[in-house]
C-alpha cells in the first residue's frame, strides 16, 4: 500500500532520465503514490534538449485541481515550470489548496546546459514560489541566478563556508529550508577547491533552515551518469517526508539514495546518462553501501552510541583531565581485551567461506598484532610493563565484553561475529576523529594526545574500512528480519563496550 501521495508539477523528459519520468520512478521506488501535472513536453536525450513545448497555464491549473480535489496530496514537488505564467498558476494553486509541504527544485538549466526556464521568469519564481517553499533545492548555478535576480552579489563559492553563506542568503528570500547542492563544486578533503581534477575528493550538500546548518558529505564520483539527479533528489526528499521522516533525515536519506544511484548506474546513451532509480526496492531498510551508517542513525542505536562515544572517560581524554591511575588501569585491561579481540577475529577468519573474507580477517588480526606491540611501548611511558599487564586479572567488564563476542562467534554465523566486533573498531575510530578535529581538545601538554593520534593514523583508518566493507558486502544479502537481529547484536555489543569505559574511574 502506498504510504504517501505526491503531486509532481514538472516537465516531461522524452528520454526518461529526468523530469516527470524520473520523478515517478523515484516515488515508486520509495513506496509512495505519484500524480503528475505536466508543465512542458520536451524532445530531449542524454546529449541535449532538442525542443520544448509548453503546456498552457490554464490547463496546468485544471490538472492540479483535478488531482488534489479527488485524491488529495501530502507533498507537492515542483520541477521545470517553463514560464512566468505557469509559475503564477502553481503558486496560486498551492495557496488556494492549502498545501502543507512543498519541495521545490528550481529547474533552470539542464545537465547538458540547455535553458529550461526563461530569464524573465526567474523573478516570478523568486517572488511567488520561494516564500511558500518548505524546502528549495538549487545547485550552485541556480543559486547564483536567484541571488543575482534579488540583487545580492556573490562571488563563485570556493569553500564549504561559501556554500553555507550562499544557502543562508537564499533562505532569507523565503524558503523554510534550502538544500544547496554541491555537485558543481567538488572539494578537497579540507573543504576547499583544488587546483586540478585530481583534487576532487568530496561533494558537500549544505542544508540550512531553522537556524541550523547540516553538511551532508559524500565521496566524489567520476561519472557521466548524472542526468536527472536534481529531479530525482527532490522527489526522494518529497517521498521521505511523506513517509514520515523529519526534514533533516529526509534530506540525508535522499542524498544517499542519489549517491547509490550514480554509483550503480548503467551507461545509457551517448551523453550524460541517467542514474539507477531502482538500486533499492526497499526490501532492505538501507541503501547499498550504507549499512553501517543506517545502523548508527537508528534511534534505538543512537542513545547507546552517544553514551559510548561521549562518555566522561572520552571527555577526559580530550581535555586531559582523566585521572592517570584510571588511564593506566584502562591500558592494562585494553591489552587483555586485545588478546581476546585477536582470538575473535581469528575465529572470524576461520568461519569465513571465501578467500576474500579469510584474507580480510587475517589483515585485521595482523593489524591487532601490530597494535599490541605499539600498546606495550605506549604503556612503558606510563610506567606499565608487559609483565605487570599479564599478572593483572581481567576486569569483569573486560571478561563480560570479550566473552559475549566470543560466544556470538561460537554460537552464530560469521556475519553476526563481525557485527559484534564492529562497535569496538568503529567506535575508537569515530571517537579519535572527533577529538582530533575538535578545536576544544587539548593538544599541548595533554598526555593522552598520542592515544588520540594513534586511532586517526592511516593503518587504523584502513582497518575500519576493511571491517565496514566486510559487513556491507554481506548485509545486502540478508532479509529484513535478519538485519534486525544484527542491529540488536550491535546494540548489545555497544553497551558492553561502554561498560569498558565505566571500569576505569572505579579501578584506581
Amino acid at each position: 500500500m502506498a504510504r504517501g501521495r505526491i503531486l509532481v508539477i514538472a516537465g516531461s523528459d522524452s528520454s526518461g532520465g529526468a523530469g516527470l519520468e524520473a520523478d515517478q520512478k523515484v516515488i515508486a521506488a520509495h513506496g509512495c503514490y505519484s500524480m503528475t501535472t505536466t508543465t512542458a513536453l520536451t524532445a530531449q536525450n542524454t546529449i541535449g534538449v532538442v525542443d520544448i513545448h509548453p503546456i498552457p497555464p490554464d490547463f496546468v491549473r485544471k490538472s492540479i485541481d483535478a488531482c488534489i480535489s479527488d485524491i488529495g496530496v501530502d507533498v507537492v514537488k515542483t520541477g521545470m515550470l517553463a514560464s512566468a505564467e505557469t509559475i503564477e498558476v502553481v503558486a496560486d494553486a498551492i495557496k488556494r489548496c492549502d498545501v502543507k509541504v512543498t519541495v521545490m527544485d528550481p529547474v533552470m538549466v539542464a545537465t547538458t546546459g540547455s535553458e529550461l526556464l526563461p530569464q524573465d521568469a526567474v523573478r516570478q519564481l523568486r517572488e511567488h514560489l520561494l516564500p511558500i517553499a518548505t524546502i528549495l533545492t538549487p545547485n550552485v548555478p541556480e543559486a547564483k541566478l536567484i541571488l543575482s535576480n534579488a540583487c545580492i552579489a556573490f562571488e563563485n563559492p570556493r569553500t564549504v563556508d561559501d556554500l553555507i553563506s550562499m544557502a543562508r542568503a537564499i533562505q532569507s528570500l523565503g524558503p523554510r529550508y534550502v538544500l544547496l547542492k554541491g555537485g558543481h563544486l567538488p572539494l578537497k578533503r579540507d573543504g576547499t577547491v583544488g587546483a586540478n581534477d585530481g583534487d576532487r575528493e568530496i561533494v558537500i550538500n549544505v542544508l540550512y533552515g531553522d537556524g541550523e546548518v547540516t553538511k551532508i558529505e559524500s565521496k566524489f564520483q567520476q561519472s557521466k551518469n548524472t542526468h536527472g539527479t536534481g529531479c530525482s533528489l527532490a522527489s526522494a526528499i518529497a517521498s521521505n517526508i511523506s513517509n514520515g521522516l523529519e526534514i533533516v533525515q529526509a534530506v540525508k536519506n535522499a542524498c544517499r539514495y542519489i549517491e547509490a544511484g550514480i554509483r550503480t548506474a548503467s551507461n545509457l546513451g551517448k551523453g550524460n546518462g541517467p542514474i539507477n532509480h531502482f538500486h533499492s526496492t526497499y526490501t532492505l531498510p538501507f541503501l547499498p553501501g550504507r549499512f553501517p551508517e543506517y545502523v548508527l542513525e537508528r534511534k534505538d542505536v543512537q542513545e547507546k552510541w552517544k553514551k559510548h562515544v561521549e562518555h566522561s572517560f572520552v571527555v577526559g581524554l580530550g581535555d586531559g583531565s582523566l585521572l592517570v591511575s584510571s588511564f593506566k588501569y584502562y591500558l592494562i585491561q585494553d591489552y587483555l581485551f586485545l588478546i581476546q579481540f585477536a582470538r575473535a577475529n581469528a575465529l572470524a577468519a576461520y568461519k569465513a567461506k571465501t578467500m576474500e573474507d579469510i584474507s580480510a580477517g587475517a589483515k585485521i588480526v595482523a593489524h591487532i598484532n601490530h597494535e599490541m606491540g605499539l600498546h606495550i611501548e605506549y604503556c612503558k611511558g606510563f610506567g606499565v610493563t608487559k609483565e605487570e599487564i599479564l599478572r593483572t586479572e581481567e576486569s569483569q567488564a573486560c571478561t563480560a565484553y570479550t566473552r559475549y563476542v566470543l560466544d556470538i562467534g561460537q554460537s552464530q554465523d560469521w556475519l553476526s561475529l563481525q557485527v559484534a566486533l564492529a562497535p569496538c573498531l568503529i567506535g575508537y575510530g569515530q571517537i579519535a576523529q572527533h577529538l582530533h578535529a575538535d578545536p576544544k581538545t587539548k593538544r599541548e601538554g595533554n598526555i593522552y594526545w598520542n592515544w588520540i593520534e594513534n586511532y586517526v593514523a592511516q593503518d587504523y583508518v584502513e582497518a575500519v574500512e576493511v571491517c565496514s566493507a566486510l559487513i556491507e558486502r554481506h548485509a545486502v544479502l540478508q532479509s529484513p528480519s535478519r538485519i534486525e537481529e544484527l542491529v540488536q547484536i550491535f546494540i548489545h555489543a555497544t553497551k558492553m563496550e561502554t561498560g569498558f569505559w565505566d571500569m576505569g574511574p572505579g579501578a584506581a
